[in-house]
């Protein structure tokens, strides 16, 4: 899969957000978009994935024009700064939440949740409610549940941003390992220069 973005624009209000963005991204790559706060990167994330529209230019991927196709129609997946899980779903319920959605098989769905939960060190928690977690645990969750999905693109807004240093450190080297066994395209956001370093 490839994805173009071809002059992007976006104003809100008659701010601008984003001014004449051109990105070439390629499938099995990763990419870090490394800027302050308020610098545009979760605008540019949310017109990636298709939640957001630009006010001009063209979201292309694999030469097809997608600027205004819905995200439910796109092979997408986010992961947010916030710990955004469904507080009456347990852990395992959360992760398998995309794939019961696409209609995959129980023994499919079993095993993709487990395999991803042994991966992030979550396995002993399925049963627990978010509620009952930590917040490297939420995230954890979150992570998995984006990741389960197998989407063409994976998107993770400063996903780390909310953890002490040194989880945020546990999570950025295990992710490291999830990324390069992905054939899908990785934008990763920060607001931290060393981390942009690492991940990228």
């Amino acid at each position: 899969m490839g994805l173009l973005l071809n002059n992007i624009s976006k104003f809100v209000d008659g701010k601008m957000h984003l001014q004449d963005v051109n990105l070439e991204l390629q499938a099995g790559e990763r990419y870090v978009l490394l800027g302050r706060t308020l610098a545009g990167k979760t605008s540019l994330l949310r017109i990636m994935a298709g939640l957001d529209r630009p006010t001009s230019g063209q979201v292309m991927v694999d030469g097809l024009d997608v600027t205004g196709v819905s995200v439910r129609k796109r092979s997408v997946a986010m992961v947010y700064q916030q710990f955004i899980n469904y507080p009456s779903l347990t852990v395992y319920n959360n992760i398998a939440s995309p794939l019961k959605v696409a209609g995959r098989s129980k023994d499919e769905i079993d095993r993709r949740v487990r395999r991803l939960a042994s991966v992030l060190h979550i396995e002993g928690l399925l049963d627990r409610l978010p509620a009952e977690l930590s917040g490297g645990q939420q995230q954890r969750t979150a992570i998995a549940r984006a990741l389960v999905k197998e989407s063409h693109l994976l998107l993770l807004d400063e996903p780390l941003v909310n953890l002490d240093y040194k989880l945020r450190e546990e999570l950025r080297d295990e992710l490291l390992q999830l990324f390069e066994k992905r054939e899908s395209i990785v934008v990763y956001t920060t607001t931290e220069p060393i981390e942009a370093l690492m991940l990228g």
